[in-house]
């Protein structure tokens, strides 16, 4: 069971990452609120399974433009700064969408465009979140990336269990007002903790668009990383169906909003619950074949939730994905952190960013233009599959993934 059990050696050893973890969780609470209340605002005002995934267009868009700027910066300042800005731009959309929703109904173009401004901070909080953890942990990298995903799936857990009681009983806008609140507990937390400025590069300092293509770069003739990056992208575009959550509890289970929060929360139950018995990854070796096995894991597990008819089966099979999703992050967040040097972290972890959550809004354009063109079970079975055939792709064209090591 020792083994098992998730390693918390860098909670107990960092007082900084504590305050910093505590925060997270607490702010994650409302953006996970948010993340219900989005989509389903959307569909409520247009009944258009199709425009519920255009928002991951709107959301990508800003998200690539945060990122890459975000990271660059992230290697000049103190990375504290930009985890502030995040939770202010993210503070300004929420509070504008629970105003505009209050009033009355809201435009569905001033939701897209608040949409947009709620993922771009989200982006920039990532970057900055994962470019800080190894400085603040040292050699207790492992264990801090465990628990810190874990935490995260923790609040996907209860986050949309809360925004869709929430939206049930007090409207749309109390989900985004919560939002607002809980972002207040990270920016206390930032700014309590000591600075967090990258090590100096060697040399004189590049432009900022000269360093955001150096870090691209560098990200490009790295193989491993590129494989950690491509098969991640592969699994959360055809694989993660989260847009269709609401259409699928509306249309399919007729559980209404209560229903859309509990397919929310299945994936990070499962998560969470693998993640805290990660013990075992603390000294595994073959990473990269770890995180191959489990893409095919969550590959096989969203096909069958594509096939089930019940809201119970399909929770089941989601909470199996996001077991296998919580290994797969863990490892491949260890794989980015332990191949880059601290004086490019901020634009590494600007492209992991991308890939992480830019993954997901391409998989809300592919599971709703495939359920607007036949339906949102067709759309998740067919994704499922097509995630499995891409990780064989993945395994071919950067086969330095599969012989990561990393023991």
């Amino acid at each position: 069971m020792r083994r098992l059990a998730i390693n918390l050696d860098a909670l107990r050893a960092s007082r900084d990452f504590r305050r910093l973890a505590l925060g997270e969780v607490l702010a994650g609470l409302g953006t996970q609120a948010a993340l219900v209340a989005v989509p389903y605002q959307v569909f409520v005002l247009t009944g258009s399974a199709g425009l519920v995934g255009l928002l991951g267009l709107a959301e990508l868009i800003p998200m690539v433009f945060v990122s890459l700027l975000g990271g660059a910066v992230a290697d000049r300042i103190d990375r504290r700064r930009l985890l502030i800005a995040a939770q202010l731009a993210t503070m300004l959309a929420a509070g504008i969408l629970a105003g505009v929703t209050a009033a009355g109904r809201p435009p569905i173009v001033l939701v897209f465009v608040l949409a947009g401004l709620l993922a771009g901070g989200a982006s920039l909080q990532l970057t900055a979140q994962s470019s800080m953890i190894p400085a603040l942990v040292g050699d207790r990298l492992r264990s801090a990336l465990a628990f810190n995903f874990g935490a995260y799936q923790l609040t996907a857990i209860v986050g949309p269990g809360l925004g869709g009681l929430m939206i049930a009983t007090l409207g749309v806008g109390s989900a985004y007002l919560f939002d607002v609140v809980s972002c207040c507990a990270l920016v206390v937390a930032a700014l309590s903790i000591a600075p967090q400025r990258p090590v100096p590069p060697t040399g004189d300092r590049e432009p900022i668009l000269a360093s955001i293509l150096e870090g691209l770069r560098f990200v490009r003739r790295n193989n491993a990383l590129m494989g950690s990056f491509a098969i991640d992208l592969v699994a959360m575009t055809f694989g993660m169906p989260r847009a269709l959550f609401a259409v699928l509890s509306l249309t399919v289970y007729h559980a209404g909003a209560g229903g859309a929060g509990l397919l929310y929360a299945s994936v990070a139950v499962g998560a969470t619950a693998a993640a805290l018995s990660t013990g075992w990854l603390e000294h595994a070796r073959r990473l990269g074949r770890i995180v191959i096995y489990a893409v095919l894991v969550w590959g096989a597990a969203i096909t069958a939730a594509g096939l089930v008819d019940r809201l119970w089966a399909a929770a089941v099979l989601l909470a199996v994905a996001g077991a296998a999703d919580s290994v797969s992050a863990v490892c491949r967040s260890t794989i980015n952190q332990t191949v880059t040097p601290d004086p490019m972290r901020g634009r590494m972890s600007s492209v992991f960013g991308l890939v992480v959550t830019g993954g997901v809004r391409l998989g809300d354009i592919e599971a709703g233009a495939v359920a607007s063109i036949s339906s949102a079970r067709i759309s998740v079975l067919s994704g499922g599959l097509a995630c499995i055939a891409g990780v064989g792709l993945v395994v071919l064209a950067f086969p330095a993934l599969m012989a990561y090591d990393g023991g």
